[in-house]
């Protein structure tokens, strides 16, 4: 034990010459915000909080971590979902905060890409393309603090995947930081390039366990001139399909999000908000969040288009109510309901909640048969699903009984629950892990699940790549056994 104090001790000492006052901190008082995830889920212990100021300093810190022995968690804007992001309870980690690296080296409204140090806030930069007359095409609920590092590591998805896809598509370059120190610098987009493994896919959506992203090199595209939004009431899920159907034939490349929300979640938000108020006059058993965009034209042409797809989907009676939001606002409001269902289910008590995907044709008849099953099974409470419907992606809640005592139910009967939400999903072809990422949270149910030859696969690369098994240890690559 002293000898282990005392290696620790040199590196702490180490850590605070290389990185300065600013950089490096063994505080309880200024590690305690970080070391718990926003959901209060997950919390652990910390040797130390190391914030580089750039990619020479995080290079020169994990060889400082590799000489000494010492665990790095990778951390951005601490709003990840999966736990992915928070240290275990041993206190010999450090976590690694790619904050002060907040820098957008540059932007190329031209070229068409941007790059970006990994502490760059998601709004930040949305900002920033705005301003240039561009976009980013990647929009999440979190984005005032999700950070770039941090959505490239988990592979992010958000609102806009049916059209412009996952955090993967949106990546043209990366820089990272690998587990011996080395930097990996592979920024410069080339349209093709066939020198063998696309190695930035491998490290996107590797949480921090293979190396440590510092920087990407980020596609743009032209902001919209034209913007159409629409509150939908519609009968069934199975409806909201249909609808999906039409209007993505009828409005091509211009229909970017389709969301669904069951009443319950809508009277959620409605009771949470006290200022909120429904689109629509009448309660409907489930709502459909539409949104169109388009870079030429005007806003009055593209809400045509979309009014004339809904008349047709009303009188094939795929709906029962819609309304079209007149301005920017109105959009806004429309999404902002969307956006506070998690927050505001999370105020009715405890909840499990499952981020998965199946593929988007059986998505209703995995709704219909997943949430009575589970209803059935554990009485008392309440399924709810909603979401990226668009893409096959929807957020599977299971709401606890009435009484239930937080911590406990979910540390007892949640886990139960969510085994067998999780079971259902593998049965029907599809993931336990739609955007989120896997973390901590359900590291033990991909070892359950998974493919044996895709885990398998993921543990050599591991150990390929991290043979001392310091980047973020216990996250995302279930052991053996």
């Amino acid at each position: 034990m002293t000898d282990l104090t005392d290696r620790l001790d040199v590196f702490r000492e180490d850590a605070a010459a290389l990185l300065g006052e600013k950089g490096f901190t063994d505080l309880a008082d200024d590690l305690e915000p970080w070391l718990t995830d926003w959901r209060g889920r997950y919390s652990g212990r910390a040797l130390g909080l190391a914030a580089p100021a750039s990619t020479q300093q995080v290079s020169e810190l994990v060889k400082l971590c590799a000489r000494h022995g010492v665990p790095i968690v990778p951390q951005g804007g601490n709003s990840g979902m999966a736990g992915g992001a928070t240290p275990d309870q041993s206190g010999e980690a450090i976590i690694l905060s790619l904050r002060r690296m907040n820098t957008i080296r540059s932007l190329d409204p031209d070229a068409g890409q941007a790059v970006c140090e990994a502490g760059v806030i998601l709004q930040t930069f949305h900002d920033a393309a705005d301003t240039a007359n561009m976009r980013f095409p990647l929009t999440l609920g979190g984005k005032g603090s999700a950070t770039i590092g941090g959505l490239v590591s988990t592979n992010a998805g958000g609102t806009q995947v049916l059209r412009h896809g996952t955090m993967r598509a949106q990546v043209l370059g990366i820089e990272a930081v690998l587990a011996d120190g080395s930097v990996f610098d592979a920024l410069t987009a080339l349209k093709k390039d066939n020198r063998g493994f696309d190695l930035k896919q491998v490290l996107i959506g590797s949480e921090g366990t293979l190396g440590i992203v510092t920087a990407a090199t980020l596609r743009l595209l032209p902001a919209p001139r034209a913007r159409a939004t629409a509150w939908v009431g519609v009968p069934s899920i199975t409806d909201a399909r249909a609808l999906l159907r039409r209007v993505d034939r009828d409005l091509g490349d211009t229909l970017e999000g389709f969301e669904v929300v069951p009443a319950h979640c809508l009277d959620s938000v409605l009771d949470h908000l006290p200022d909120a108020r429904s689109p629509l006059s009448q309660r409907h058993a489930w709502n459909a969040l539409i949104e169109c965009v388009c870079v030429d034209g005007e806003d009055t042409d593209l809400r045509e288009r979309l009014e004339n797809a809904l008349a047709e989907a009303a009188e094939a009676e795929l709906l029962a109510d819609a309304v079209i939001a007149a301005n920017e606002r109105q959009a806004e409001d429309f999404w902002m309901l969307r956006d506070s269902i998690s927050a505001a289910e999370r105020a009715l008590g405890p909840a499990m909640q499952h981020d998965i995907s199946v593929p988007v044709e059986r998505m209703p008849e995995f709704i219909l048969a997943a949430s009575p099953a589970i209803e059935e099974a554990h009485p008392g409470t309440r399924a709810v699903a909603f979401g990226h419907l668009g893409d096959g992606n929807v957020h599977f809640h299971v709401l606890a009984p009435n009484g239930a005592v937080p911590g406990e139910w979910e540390e007892g009967q949640g886990k139960l629950i969510s085994a067998q939400v999780y079971d259902l999903v593998t049965q029907w072809g599809g993931s336990i892990s739609a955007e989120h990422g896997i973390g901590q949270m359900k590291v033990a149910e991909l070892g359950r699940l998974g493919d044996p030859v895709a885990l398998a696969m993921m543990r050599q690369i591991k150990t390929a790549l991290d043979p001392q098994g310091l980047l973020n240890p216990g996250k995302l690559v279930p052991p053996i056994g």
